[in-house]
């Protein structure tokens, strides 16, 4: 007994080994190890083992190469087939059915708009003589202006010296006429051109040269007006002050016209066109409401928000919209007719978009499809459905758990 003891060892160490063995040729190359999905910590080399804590499958992990997995096959959809909801189990759970038709196709977009003044209707004055402020005509900024009144006069005595300058000229060319010299005459005329632009750089208008002209009485006063009517924007300018060239004074700028500056996200690009009808409303007044067209797309992304902004012109009687004022951008888009499915009837999975495909009698087939943008409760579909079809519109998460249960698609049923 003592002499067969150490051969039945030796004969269970080599049934060991070719059990190992079997199990090392059964597992491929390129898996390292095998794992459960639920519990990753468990590792196993036998391909045919179970995971100890819940029972399932192992998965195979495959072995990288620098790093990186070995290239896969490209995924193909999971087989689906058919499965069975009897028709008194659909009423129950609340199962109905929408029809797949053609329909006119028409996309909503809202988004948020901010008023901004049109920088061509805004008019800084800035001094270009040096002075005082003799007198303000405004008291502050908010203030309405009506086009050509005053805003503001200046002391200048740099004034008194170009006008008396442009007065000599005159006096020159009335010499140079009398004593019908061609010469004298084109100089002086040249000369008077010259301080006639001189004058019109420091804000003296044309109406206000041509009256120093025929009444040739020089002032050393300059008066600034407003060149439409609107609102005062700025008013640095302070009564009495010493200014300089350069020094600013008064900013009146023009509401009648403003722009919309609307964010739109870069998804929606592809949508957007010059021109494209726009519909504008505000919070402040629920009954305003204006229409308008895209008049400029920003081919510039915002880096924070990844936004594009669009530029809407707008008519603004009574100053209703005011700079820096949200506003909200309604935008339609017409694709005219096509395939929909109703939103209802989609199951979104992430990857993948499924409907359920009434078989009759009960049945219902899970189907891939490709879905278009979303619109009015409605997808545009670009594959997977034919018009006239009828697919489960409501319970879809219900029936999405009974084709789970009875593993109706291959991708939901365990390995």
């Amino acid at each position: 007994m003592k002499k067969a003891l150490p051969f039945c060892l030796l004969l269970i160490l080599a049934l060991l080994a070719s059990s190992c063995a079997r199990h090392e040729n059964k597992k491929p190359a390129d898996v390292d190890y095998y794992t459960c999905t639920m519990h990753p910590s468990v590792r196993s080399q036998d391909p045919d083992g179970k995971c100890p804590f819940c029972g399932m499958s192992l998965v195979p992990v495959k072995i990288k190469a620098n790093g990186v997995a070995p290239a896969s096959a490209p995924e193909t959809p999971p087989r689906a087939v058919e499965f069975n909801i009897p028709p008194r189990r659909q009423q129950l759970i609340g199962v109905t059915y929408a029809t797949v038709e053609i329909r006119p196709l028409q996309f909503t977009i809202r988004a948020l708009g901010v008023v901004t003044y049109d920088p061509l209707r805004r008019w800084s004055y800035v001094s270009r003589v040096e002075g005082y402020v003799e007198k303000l005509e405004v008291s502050s900024a908010g203030q309405r202006v009506a086009k050509g009144q005053p805003l503001l006069t200046l002391d200048s005595p740099d004034l008194l010296v170009a006008e008396r300058e442009l007065i000599d000229l005159l006096q020159s060319l009335d010499r140079a006429k009398s004593s019908d010299l061609p010469a004298a005459i084109d100089n002086a005329r040249q000369n008077i051109a010259a301080a006639r632009r001189r004058l019109s750089f420091w804000n003296i208008d044309d109406a206000e040269i041509d009256r120093l002209e025929k009444t040739r009485r020089p002032g050393e006063y300059l008066t600034l007006s407003s060149p439409f009517e609107g609102v005062v924007q700025t008013l640095q300018a302070g009564q009495g002050r010493r200014v300089t060239a350069g020094d600013p004074l008064v900013e009146v700028v023009d509401l009648s016209a403003v722009w919309v500056w609307i964010d739109f996200y870069q998804d929606d690009l592809p949508l957007l066109t010059n021109g494209l009808a726009i519909t504008i409303t505000s919070d402040t007044d629920p009954g305003w409401r204006a229409e308008a067209t895209i008049a400029l797309i920003d081919p510039f992304l915002d880096a924070s928000k990844r936004t594009c902004r669009a530029r809407v012109d707008l008519a603004n009687p009574g100053f209703k919209l005011r700079p820096e004022m949200y506003v909200n951008a309604e935008l339609r888009v017409d694709f005219g007719p096509g395939l929909a499915v109703p939103v209802s009837a989609v199951l979104p999975t992430g990857e993948r978009n499924y409907v359920f495909v009434d078989k009759g009698a009960g049945n219902l087939e899970p189907r891939v499809v490709e879905l278009g943008r979303q619109g009015g409760g409605f997808y545009a579909v670009r594959k997977g459905l034919a018009a006239g079809e009828r697919v489960a519109g409501s319970a879809i998460f219900l029936i999405d758990a009974e084709a789970k249960v009875q593993g109706a698609l291959s991708a939901w049923s365990t390995p």
